[in-house]
């Protein structure tokens, strides 16, 4: 066939590698190997793999090779298909177990690209060429995925987060703005105030609506601020220590009661009095008596 070569024996030695097309061979002396020319697709079954992170998970793949050499395919090695497949699943094994599994789910194609070059390195010795190597499938365990689906539902949730708190920020810019500008233009307030009552009316929904003057509630602020300024303004100071009310006693315990000159015991109740004038002042002395 004209994708088959063939690498015929004399004696046990090799004699040439014969192409498509008629062949003579000596009986009993000659013998004929045949090798295939076509790429091959093998499976690689299903490998426990441990990832750098200590996640243990299942992985297959897919190999696509092909002989190059078919004198080395038969005399080198005795199942070039056989020898291919264990070496396959061997380095899916040691190639996975170095990466951590965030970057076997994202970074297939690097991973593919590493077991493709490490393979046919060590098949090249057997003219075989790999050309392409494939990861299949992952096979997570349930708790992984579980765990893996809370973490994406919180970073979805974060991120939504974040998209929230910045359209308020953005609101609030915008609101400011649009607070100066109100402040600045009056009547724009009072159009606002109508576009918001007619937004109100026309839903079907029975809504009462009492309108309110803005000045009203300026001036009653004003007057509010005006009234309290007053009242603080006329509060009378506290006597101190250094004033003297309408009772007032000197440095000797004595005064003046009521009007009338006395010591401070005339201010507690339950005590007899006597009073009389005096000539020096004119005013009734009180004495205390027990």
């Amino acid at each position: 066939m004209e994708y088959e070569r063939a690498v015929v024996f004399r004696l046990g030695r090799v004699v040439a590698t014969r192409g498509s097309g008629l062949t003579l061979l000596i009986p009993l002396i000659d013998r004929m190997a045949r090798v295939s020319l076509r790429t091959v697709t093998m499976n690689v079954p299903a490998q426990d793999v441990i990832t750098k992170d200590n996640v243990t998970v299942k992985v297959n793949a897919v190999v696509y090779f092909h002989v190059v050499v078919p004198l080395l395919s038969v005399t080198v090695v005795e199942n070039h298909l056989v020898a291919t497949s264990q070496i396959a699943q061997t380095t899916l094994r040691s190639i996975l177990g170095q990466v951590n599994l965030d970057d076997l789910l994202v970074d297939r194609d690097a991973i593919n690209q590493r077991l493709q070059a490490v393979i046919d390195e060590i098949t090249s010795a057997w003219g075989v060429k790999v050309t392409l190597v494939e990861v299949k499938d992952v096979e997570l365990p349930d708790s992984m995925r579980r765990a893996m689906a809370r973490q994406a539902e919180a970073e979805r949730d974060r991120r939504a987060k974040v998209i929230h708190a910045a359209g308020e920020l953005e609101a609030a810019d915008d609101l400011g703005r649009a607070a100066q500008v109100l402040d600045q233009h009056p009547a724009a307030m009072q159009l606002r105030v109508l576009s918001t009552m007619a937004e109100l009316t026309s839903e079907r929904s029975s809504t009462v609506i009492f309108p309110l003057p803005v000045e009203l509630l300026r001036l009653v602020d004003t007057v509010h601020h005006k009234l309290t300024e007053t009242a603080v303004t006329a509060t009378p100071d506290r006597l101190g220590p250094d004033r003297l009310g309408p009772d007032r006693l000197g440095p000797d315990r004595t005064g003046t009661v009521g009007g009338r000159a006395g010591t401070l015991d005339d201010r507690r109740p339950g005590i007899n009095h006597t009073s009389g004038p005096t000539a020096a002042t004119g005013r009734h002395t009180v004495t205390a008596r027990n």
